[in-house]
């Protein structure tokens, strides 16, 4: 059986317990081989604070976990005996039906987001003044020169005729191919 990723429903403010709560109860049942991992998502935001810059770790689901797990009725009936689970979203409250995975790009932009995977780099090396296709974006199906590279931000400002004027516009590299 595969694994996927389902979202949690958790009393707001509890999500750090119950996923140390939950990774804790896993391994003293032995299932964890079934539920990989539990996950808050959070994300890093800057606020000032007494007139200096702080970062802080923000939710970005207050009141939800995401666990990676193979759905089957023991990881169900584990996770929603949990204490302060209320649910699993997707699933009509009462019922015994399985909840729905969440869908994997959504799981992916997560995950990337949060620094839990690499995000797939483009290894495609671009030099300034070539002639380049815009595949993505709004400008897609528009051809453009390269006039600057950002390796570190992985983009490109590349110059594309728009209204027959030269117009500068700043691509992912994602975003462009090598015209051949």
């Amino acid at each position: 059986m595969s694994k996927n990723w389902y979202a949690v429903h958790t009393y707001a403010g509890q999500e750090e317990k119950i996923k140390q709560n939950i990774e804790r109860r896993v391994k003293a049942i032995g299932l964890d081989g079934r539920i990989s991992r539990v996950l808050v998502p959070t994300e890093e935001e800057s606020k000032v604070r007494a007139g200096k810059k702080v970062t802080v770790k923000k939710k970005v689901f207050p009141g939800y976990v995401l666990v990676e797990m193979e759905m089957d009725d023991e990881t169900w009936h584990f996770i929603r005996q949990t204490v302060g689970v209320t649910g699993f979203v997707g699933q009509v409250t009462g019922t015994t039906t399985k909840p729905p995975p969440l869908q994997p790009s959504e799981v992916d932009n997560l995950l990337q987001a949060m620094g839990e995977q690499a995000p797939q780099r483009r290894t495609a090396l671009f030099h300034k003044g070539e002639r380049v296709n815009v595949i993505g974006g709004p400008f897609a199906g528009s051809e453009g020169r390269i006039e600057d590279i950002n390796v570190k931000s992985e983009k490109l400002t590349v110059m594309i005729p728009i209204f027959g004027r030269e117009t500068r516009v700043d691509l992912d590299f994602s975003h462009v191919e090598r015209i051949s």
